[in-house]
């Protein structure tokens, strides 16, 4: 593994954006920080899809993004950058290169459907112009581009891409690529954080870990150090709560289930929903029973 590499392990949380009366809430975000900075996580991603990124302007995400480094001190910060005008995402990259960040998480051009070798050439021209590690997000659901395995396997080679974020979907490309070595496989599916990892993935990008962070961080150690029972117990406890994190659009459960906690506002933009009463109260003894069985520190 290169230097390069070897930030990009461990466990992500891609951030939520907490609002409040239709503003980005700055004093929300910060303790977000904080919380997940005291359960051990190993790096934020700021203004993915789970940060309803496509909702914020470039400077309302700068804002978000600015506040994330001013709470994170030595904790690394991936930025997200998706769109499919590639003078404006080049425009936004060099904004970003005044920040003192670990990567870059970039998906395929959405919507346009650029094909293998237009994506490719994205990619490179991301990576080339990049002062930050690239970190590629493969999800061809938001999309609408699957990446070929060796489309992947020929941009691993570039020295200014370092990881992926496998939402792929394909055990033969999971494989493929943790194989070859070239750039580190971050498990990007939640439930199937365990499966990645025991094949010899870097960890994972995780947004049920919003809720509990510390069970991730314990289930990834507990797989580094070869304690594959212990890993398994954690990983089934989970397992509920990840499952019903998803059953509506994401991230409208995890945000009612953090405004029960106390640590934001359950408010998002439209056009995304809030999580319906139904799913919260099911989400709400999920997350009790796990707490019952993994006492909170």
């Amino acid at each position: 593994m290169s230097i390069q590499q070897s930030v990009f392990q461990g466990v992500w949380v891609p951030l939520v954006t907490p609002f409040s009366g239709g503003a980005v809430d700055g004093g929300a975000l910060r303790r977000l920080v904080r919380h997940y900075a005291s359960a051990g996580v190993d790096g934020l991603v700021v203004c993915g899809s789970t940060g309803e990124a496509a909702s914020l302007d470039d400077a309302e995400q700068l804002a978000v993004l600015d506040a994330v480094l001013t709470e994170a001190g030595r904790l690394p910060v991936i930025m997200g950058l998706a769109g499919n005008h590639q003078g404006h995402v080049l425009q936004r990259l060099s904004a970003f290169g005044t920040r003192p960040l670990a990567g870059i998480l970039a998906p395929p051009p959405y919507y346009v459907r650029a094909g293998q070798e237009g994506a490719a050439a994205y990619f490179r021209r991301l990576a080339d112009a990049s002062r930050f590690p690239l970190v590629l997000y493969d999800i061809p659901y938001r999309t609408g581009t699957t990446l070929d395995t060796s489309t992947l396997l020929s941009l691993a080679a570039h020295p200014n891409v370092a990881a992926i974020k496998d939402c792929g979907g394909s055990l033969d490309k999971t494989l493929a690529l943790i194989a070859d070595g070239q750039m580190n496989v971050l498990a990007g599916e939640d439930l199937q954080t365990l499966s990645v990892l025991c094949l010899g993935g870097a960890g994972m990008i995780a947004a049920a870990a919003h809720l509990r962070p510390d069970l991730f961080v314990a289930m990834y150690r507990a797989v580094r150090n070869q304690q594959l029972d212990q890993a398994r117990r954690l990983f089934h406890a989970l397992a509920p709560v990840i499952r019903l994190a998803f059953e509506e659009p994401n991230p409208g459960p995890l945000k009612a289930q953090l405004g029960r906690q106390g640590l934001l506002t359950e408010e998002l933009r439209q056009p995304m929903p809030t999580a319906s009463a139904a799913l919260a109260a099911r989400l709400d003894d999920a997350v009790a029973g796990l707490n019952r069985q993994y006492p909170q520190p």
